[in-house]
């Protein structure tokens, strides 16, 4: 399976963002900054996110985006499922129909065992994300960062985080 670039930028983004002050907002041309990734694409993957109550947008020209909800409430699957859509990875077309030579529909009566499989898989895939959200993702990452990536982020934030009204 493969996902588009926005679940990565995406993912980060918001993960960037729960590193915000109460109050705090950052604009997505400071994250597209960040993660050197295109700003207009980042935003329509940020303008995804608020969409589906996973940001907060602060319009004008000090607003920007911060979490709508605290790190623990939002899963990775939260993230790709506002990114990607819902829509299943596989789609099965029923080629097992076509060609030459065809024989009975009764041997088409049950549901195709390959899109089963498929099916059977990525709810195994979606179960997994729903189980992460995104502050196990912060403290997996300080199990391992000497420091360097907090001071990374904070040095940014420090710069270009907007404060705001909440």
């Amino acid at each position: 399976m493969k996902m588009g670039d926005g679940v990565e930028q995406a993912i980060h983004s918001v993960a960037m963002l729960s590193g915000l002050s109460e109050g705090g907002v950052l604009s997505a041309a400071a994250l597209a900054e960040f993660h050197g990734v295109s700003t207009s694409y980042l935003l329509k993957h940020l303008q995804a996110l608020s969409g589906a109550g996973i940001l907060d947008t602060v319009p004008g020209p000090k607003g920007g985006y911060r979490l709508a909800k605290a790190p623990k409430e939002i899963s990775l699957l939260d993230i790709v499922l506002a990114v990607e859509g819902s829509a299943p990875a596989f789609r099965c077309a029923e080629i097992r129909q076509r060609g030459p030579n065809p024989v009975s529909d009764r041997l088409f009566a049950q549901p195709c065992t390959i899109n089963a499989a498929m099916l059977k898989a990525e709810r195994v895939y979606r179960a997994e994300l729903a189980k992460t959200s995104l502050a196990d993702i912060g403290i997996e990452l300080a199990a391992v960062d000497d420091g360097s990536i907090a001071a990374r982020g904070c040095a940014f934030l420090d710069i270009h985080e907007r404060k705001t009204a909440r």
